[in-house]
C-alpha cells in the first residue's frame, strides 16, 4: 500500500491496470474496489467515473458500494490503522472500554483519522478472541498499545 497523498498520474495509472485486469470477471466491482484499495489505500472519488464506465454501472451505483461498505475508505488512511473488535464476544469481554479508551484518547470516532495523519481507528467484527484488536502500519505505535495496556479490565 502506498503512503497518503498519491499523486494523481499514480492513482490514475493504478486504476486503468486494476480495471483492465478485472473488468471481465463476473462480478467485477468488489474485487476491483478491493484491489484498489490494498494497492492505494483507498478508493479515490475520482476513480468512480472510470470504474462506473468500464462496468456500465452509474457512478451513484459504485458511490453506492463504496460507501455501503465500511471496509472502503474514499480518503487516504492514517499511516496506521487500529481495528477494534465490536462483534458480540468482544464486548462481552469489555471490548466497550477499549472503544471509549481509544476514541477518547485518539480523539476521533471509528473511520477517522488524527490530526497529525497517524492514526485510523476502524471497527471490525471478524475476530475470534475478545477483546481484539489489530494493528496495521509500519513501526511501533506506542499510543495503540498504550490505549490497549490501559484499557483491558
Amino acid at each position: 500500500m502506498s503512503a497518503p497523498g498519491n499523486s494523481l498520474p499514480r492513482y490514475r495509472e493504478v486504476v486503468e491496470n486494476i480495471l483492465a485486469e478485472l473488468q471481465g470477471t463476473p462480478g467485477a466491482l468488489l474485487p476491483i474496489l478491493h484491489s484498489i484499495q490494498n494497492e492505494l489505500g483507498y478508493v479515490p472519488p475520482e476513480a468512480v467515473p472510470a470504474i462506473a464506465k468500464a462496468l456500465n454501472l452509474s457512478r451513484a451505483e459504485v458511490h453506492g458500494v463504496v460507501s455501503f461498505y465500511h471496509y472502503f475508505r474514499s480518503s487516504p488512511p492514517g499511516r496506521n490503522t487500529l481495528q477494534i473488535c465490536r462483534a458480540e464476544s468482544c464486548q462481552a469481554m469489555g471490548s466497550r472500554v477499549l472503544e471509549a479508551h481509544a476514541k477518547q484518547s485518539l480523539k476521533v470516532d471509528f473511520y477517522q483519522t488524527t490530526a497529525d495523519g497517524e492514526i485510523t481507528l476502524l471497527q471490525c467484527i471478524a475476530w475470534v478472541t475478545a477483546p481484539a484488536h489489530h494493528r496495521c502500519g509500519s513501526g511501533i505505535l506506542s499510543i495503540a498499545m498504550s490505549i490497549l495496556k490501559n484499557s483491558i479490565v
